[in-house]
């Protein structure tokens, strides 16, 4: 009895032990699992910083990093910090490519893009790894996931930019002839985006569709392009470009005395145009943009203010905050169902519906089977130097018009 006594209390010891080790290990994994929950979320950024859009993707580039400071500063994904690695492309392809393997391989699981042409190259490389990118390259193909699932942008796409300003030119026009438009964008994907779509919607509202002038993005000069245009007597002049070529173009327009209304897309007109281009030959044409421009009535304004010291930021900077306020909505709603990936935030953010922005930006609104944020526009024109905001041109959700 003794024998078996002693043996019975060590057996019961060892059980003991062993049930005390296994629960010491079973109080370390929800440690562990709480640690990897409260991991930076890692975002990669590949904005031109030094290339040929630089103008325009610096303030852009700067809005995005402000954008997610706010978020961060605001409690991040539920308690989670974005870690945000903003690189410079220079609008160099194999640079822009090579910088989002590294970006995919440290476990970013979403992009900040820019450009048209690293947006282009990357289509079917996001849909492969399953990485959405929240790009500045609004071209409408992009809009559409049976083409490219992983992309999205926070903005209307050039097409509907390019509608939205013709619809209001047409609602606008008194006389009984029919309008003339023409077109002048650079020899691009990013500046050809629009103008078939924009042509065939011109023709729809009967406009008489001119002529077109290709000039490049680098031109010191527009003469030589901008004389036979002006012999055909455009009552508007659609410009696709960036706010440097823009500044060209209008130039050279006001020394032959072309005498038309300009409407200029997206990136070829800011708070910088006029100093450009000189306030006169800037003198009233309009804007087509996507965000407020700074010190504007919106209650979000008051927050990027403070954020800049009241230092006033361009236009495309807003823009930038705007995608990573909706990157970071996506991020919570994907968040708060379970592990955060691209697929999980992909799924994440085609349920926005009229998701607001803190009014710096149109509602914003993607669905599983159409990446359209929205069809609204804000238009501007440009008065004494400055933007003056004229109205939000919205237009309906037309199916025939997605990817177009």
């Amino acid at each position: 009895m003794r024998v078996g006594t002693i043996i019975t209390a060590a057996c019961a010891v060892l059980i003991a032990g062993l049930v005390l080790t296994g629960c010491g290990g079973e109080e370390q994994k929800p440690a562990e699992t709480a640690k990897k929950e409260m991991a930076p979320i890692k975002v990669g950024g590949l904005v031109d910083m030094s290339g040929a859009t630089s103008s325009v993707g610096t303030p852009y580039a700067e809005g995005l990093k402000v954008g997610v400071k706010y978020v961060n500063d605001n409690g991040g994904i539920d308690g989670r910090m974005i870690e945000f690695d903003l690189q410079d492309t220079a609008y160099d392809v194999q640079k822009g490519l090579s910088m989002y393997k590294k970006m995919v391989g440290a476990g970013a699981v979403c992009i900040q893009g820019f450009g048209s042409a690293v947006t282009e190259a990357l289509i079917r490389t996001l849909a492969k790894d399953k990485v959405p990118d929240l790009s500045a390259s609004y071209s409408a193909h992009l809009t559409d996931p049976k083409t490219a699932p992983y992309n999205f942008f926070t903005a209307a796409d050039y097409s509907t930019q390019a509608r939205a300003a013709i619809k209001h030119f047409k609602d606008n026009w008194t006389e009984e002839r029919a309008p003339k438009i023409a077109f002048i964008y650079p020899d691009h994907p990013y500046g050809l985006a629009p103008i078939a779509g924009a042509k065939e919607y011109a023709e729809e509202l009967g406009f008489e569709v001119v002529g077109d002038a290709n000039v490049s993005l680098k031109a010191i000069d527009a003469t030589t392009e901008l004389l036979p245009l002006k012999d055909l007597g455009p009552d508007y002049c659609w410009i696709g470009g960036t706010t440097p070529s823009t500044s060209v173009i209008l130039k050279s327009a006001k020394n032959i005395g072309m005498d038309t209304t300009f409407f200029i897309n997206i990136w070829g007109c800011d708070e910088n145009l006029s100093k450009l281009a000189g306030e006169d030959a800037a003198e009233g044409a309009y804007s087509n943009q996507a965000a407020a421009v700074y010190g504007q009535d919106v209650p979000g304004m008051k927050v990027i203010m403070e954020m800049t010291d009241n230092q006033p930021q361009m236009t495309h900077f807003t823009r930038g905050f705007v995608s990573a306020l909706t990157m970071a909505e996506g991020l919570k709603r994907a968040a708060a169902k379970g592990p955060v990936t691209g697929e999980s935030l992909k799924e994440a953010l085609e349920t926005l519906r009229d998701y607001d922005p803190m009014g710096l930006a149109p509602a914003i609104s993607f669905f599983p089977d159409d990446h359209r944020p929205n069809m609204a526009v804000f238009l501007y024109k440009v008065e004494g130097g400055k933007l003056t905001f004229i109205k939000e041109q919205i237009l309906e959700r037309r199916a025939d018009w997605l990817g177009h």
